[in-house]
């Protein structure tokens, strides 16, 4: 519309096409003005008011402040202007213009379709790399499910990531007089997680190449000096804006021609249930994290060895099982939950023990979401 068009020719314009939502006014090529159908068609609602402006210039019931954004603008920071000017922009729309001229008008439905279509498409494309991203993160532990299953007959290895990655991991290697096994909870899940876990992972192989996986506090010293060098977390500005990140775990190294197990952990409890006894015996590990800022840099943890005949069973677990809420009262797991479904199945083999537990924890869990990445291994060395 020119600025000089009657609002009778406008109200006939928007009573002829229904769907029109605004009609710019343009003046020798550069808007001025928008005109909004509700707020024109409620001011000339009356006859009364048909009568005595129908007759006047269009300017009278225009915004002299329409969103007016050049063509080259991208959806992101339109999106961002058209919140930025208002409700009245999201009803009206928006004037388009090309080197300062009136190019069109943009409705901000249609502005939000494109932006909610692009979203989609980002997100198919982020979950898509995630999937692959797990696919990658399973790959990196094949080897040492292999050696597991070659290894130990009797085992099974639980690893559910809360989403498709997570930040549990397992390592499990065989030597000509034993094996050395670990299962870790890095700092996060999902993608921060994953990360953590193939840091860690990588500098643990390099930790028991340079120390002896035959003494796993070694190897977790090794460890902890290498997270806290690589990511920083040293000195007296470590954590200052800074990573914070690491690891709990717990190592174990099992000498087949003496049938002991030598284990070493960072706040991560490993129970042993011998045929003889009634209850499970718990070897807690040092309260002390791997790699974390707060961590000593020359940190000791201590190895425990305990006798292993034959029969013997032994399990460990991240905290995900542990800490998951859940039941009539909304309280964690627990330990005792754990012992309890293992001691029920105790002569069974470690896949139908495994099982057991899952279906405990399941239960429990009921309709709660999952907290947490939940990692255990049930095995008789």
């Amino acid at each position: 519309m020119a600025p000089d068009t009657t609002n009778v020719t406008v109200l006939s314009r928007f009573a002829r096409d229904r769907d029109l939502v605004s009609l710019p006014v343009v003046e020798s090529g550069v808007p001025i003005g928008l005109i909004n159908r509700n707020a024109f068609m409620s001011e000339m609602s009356s006859p009364q008011n048909q009568e005595r402006y129908g007759p006047q210039g269009c300017t009278a019931f225009m915004d002299r402040d329409p969103l007016i954004v050049d063509e080259k603008l991208n959806l992101e920071a339109l999106s961002f202007r058209v919140v930025e000017h208002g409700e009245q922009t999201l009803a009206a729309g928006f004037i388009v213009t090309r080197d300062g001229l009136y190019a069109g008008v943009g409705s901000c439905l249609r502005l939000m379709r494109m932006i909610a279509n692009l979203q989609a498409e980002k997100n198919r494309q982020i979950r898509h790399s995630i999937e692959y991203a797990g696919v990658i993160q399973q790959a990196m532990m094949r080897a040492a499910r292999e050696a597991l299953a070659h290894t130990l007959q009797d085992s099974e290895l639980v690893w559910e990531p809360r989403d498709v990655v997570g930040g549990d991991f397992y390592h499990f290697a065989r030597f000509q007089d034993g094996w050395f096994g670990a299962v870790a909870d890095c700092t996060g899940h999902g993608v921060p997680g994953a990360f953590m876990t193939l840091i860690t992972s990588s500098l643990l192989v390099q930790a028991i190449e340079q120390s002896n996986p035959r003494d796993p506090a070694a190897v977790l010293s090794e460890l902890n000096r290498a997270i806290k060098l690589l990511l920083g977390q040293t000195g007296p500005r470590a954590g200052f804006g800074q990573s914070d990140d690491g690891l709990d775990g717990a190592f174990f190294w099992f000498d087949e021609a003496k049938r002991t197990l030598t284990y070493a952990a960072a706040k991560t409890p490993l129970f042993v249930l011998d045929q003889s006894s009634e209850d499970f015996v718990q070897l807690d590990g040092d309260r002390m994290g791997v790699g974390y800022v707060d961590t000593p840099m020359d940190f000791c943890w201590t190895n425990q060895v305990i006798a292993a005949p034959h029969g013997t069973l032994m399990f460990v677990t991240t905290d995900g099982l542990v800490d998951q809420i859940g039941g009539p009262k909304q309280t964690a797991f627990g330990k005792r939950r754990i012992r309890e479904s293992i001691i029920a199945q105790r002569n069974e083999r470690a896949d139908v023990i495994s099982m057991s537990v899952l279906n405990a924890y399941s239960l429990w869990q009921a309709d709660q979401p999952r907290r947490d990445d939940l990692t255990f291994l049930c095995f008789r060395p």
